[in-house]
Formats: C-alpha cells, sequence, structure tokens
C-alpha cells in the first residue's frame, strides 16, 4: 500500500479523512486548502494497468449495481422530461475541435471520434492499447501505450486543436502533471472535453456511498464544479461548462477546458 499523498490539485497535506465514503483499504478525504475530494492512497500506474485496468472494474461496478443506484432511473427520466439530455459529444466534436487533430486520453476501445478529425490516443490497458493504435493508424494517426500524465509529453506542443478526456481524469493519479501536459499539446483557441462523476449531485447526496461514482481504487480523484475550475485554473485552462441546466442533476460533469488564444 502507497503512503497518503497529498492533495493532487494544490499538493496540500491537510486532508479530512470521509470514512462514508472509504472503503477498507482504501482512503477517501477532502482537503482542506481547495475542498477536492480524492483517494490518499491509490495504487501504482502497474496495477491500473493489469490489475485494476478500465475494462475489468467498469463490468464489475456495473454488474454489483445493475448500471445504477436507486435513484438514478428517476433521475435520468426527469432529464428526459425537462428536455436536458444532450447530444454525444461526437455530434459536437467537429465544431469544437474544427475537425482537426484530436488526442483522446484513456481512450479505452470506444473509437468514436468522427471523421474527417484525425484521431490519436493514450491508452494504459495493454489489451485495449492494441485496438485502439489499429483503429487510429487506418485513419491517419496513432495511439501511444502508457499512463496519461507520462505519455503526453511525448507528442509534440501545439500539436492538436482538441483533446478528449472522457471518464478519465478521475482515474489519473498525477492530475496536475497531465493538466499541465495538455495545456502545452493544445493549440492556442484549443480546446479540452471532461467528463468526469459529479461529486456535487443530487444523487450523490442522496444515495451516499452507493452513489454510482464511487469506484475503488481506480477513481482517484471527485470533483465538483468548484474543484474543476480550479484544477483547470492552475494549468492555465478557463472552463466552459457544457452541462450548465442539468448540472445538479447530472452524475457528470461535462466541461471545455479553453486553453487561451496567444495575445
Amino acid at each position: 500500500m502507497n503512503d497518503l499523498r497529498p492533495c493532487p490539485s494544490c499538493t496540500g497535506t491537510d486532508a479530512t479523512p470521509w470514512p462514508a465514503y472509504s472503503r477498507d483499504p482504501w482512503i477517501v478525504a477532502r482537503c482542506g486548502t481547495c475542498d477536492l475530494t480524492y483517494l490518499r492512497n491509490p495504487v501504482d500506474y502497474v496495477a491500473l494497468e493489469e490489475d485494476f485496468a478500465w475494462e475489468k472494474t467498469y463490468e464489475e461496478k456495473k454488474d454489483a449495481t445493475k448500471g445504477s443506484t436507486s435513484l438514478s432511473p428517476a433521475i435520468r427520466s426527469l432529464r428526459k422530461s425537462l428536455k436536458l439530455t444532450h447530444k454525444s459529444k461526437q455530434h459536437r466534436m467537429n465544431t469544437w475541435f474544427n475537425g482537426g487533430h484530436v488526442l483522446d486520453i484513456g481512450c479505452g476501445n470506444l473509437m468514436n471520434v468522427p471523421a474527417p478529425i484525425t484521431p490519436y490516443g493514450i491508452e494504459l490497458s495493454k489489451a485495449l492499447h492494441a485496438y485502439a493504435d489499429d483503429w487510429m493508424r487506418a485513419r491517419g494517426g496513432y495511439c501511444v501505450h502508457g499512463a496519461g500524465a507520462e505519455a503526453i509529453w511525448d507528442f509534440d506542443a501545439e500539436m492538436f486543436d482538441g483533446v478528449v478526456m472522457h471518464s478519465y481524469l478521475e482515474h489519473e493519479v498525477d492530475l496536475m502533471g497531465v493538466l499541465r501536459g495538455v495545456f502545452r499539446a493544445l493549440k492556442p483557441g484549443g480546446a479540452a472535453y471532461v467528463r468526469v462523476p459529479n461529486f456535487g449531485s443530487v444523487n450523490r447526496r442522496v444515495v451516499g456511498a452507493n452513489w454510482c461514482g464511487f469506484r475503488y481504487p481506480d477513481h482517484v480523484t471527485y470533483f465538483t464544479l468548484p474543484t474543476l475550475r480550479d484544477a483547470a485554473a492552475r494549468a492555465g485552462f478557463t472552463v466552459e461548462l457544457v452541462n450548465r441546466v442539468g448540472l445538479p442533476i447530472d452524475d457528470n460533469i461535462k466541461a471545455l477546458l479553453r486553453k487561451p488564444v496567444a495575445q
């Protein structure tokens, strides 16, 4: 088991344990400096690559919860009745990224980047990397095998029109390392699409420890909109919320982290 780490956003060491959301041996805590909720003793990249690979833990969580918490069906119905559902990110990508070069970090086997975008990727799981690399090479790009916060530095500065971090950032131990790497890799005015579990959602507050956003130990950071904005700002980004109206009853935060246009 690793030593207890400082806050992955502000590096503060004043952390308050959150026993209700911890599950032995995993320790969830809230930073006393920036209010971020995070796992204090995450596993290393080697374990995430094999023992806790996404394709394994996702299926285990889905089987355990039958795909939702007790409140999720009612919330989905409410969002639909209020017309707060959104078109898929694939539908919007060409508008967001101008049909250019896009890097998908933690791409897995969900190859949904639409043409004419040229897709690139980073994937930690060995099995999923092979699949993604074949698909991306057929479209003119390629996928790098490795951890996001490390492999992001293998790409040239200002190489990408966009970056996709869909269900990825909550898995990344080196939060600021990957955000700073993404900022460097984006062209001025480019954006990173982020989708992370919404720790501030109504569903989490009602169902507590049974919330669908908890996954141990591969979810290592739990964001609210303020803590996501704070971390993004530390790397130089501004934040444009995609699901602005429906955020309180959405189990996810969907946002564009925008790199300022060069002066």
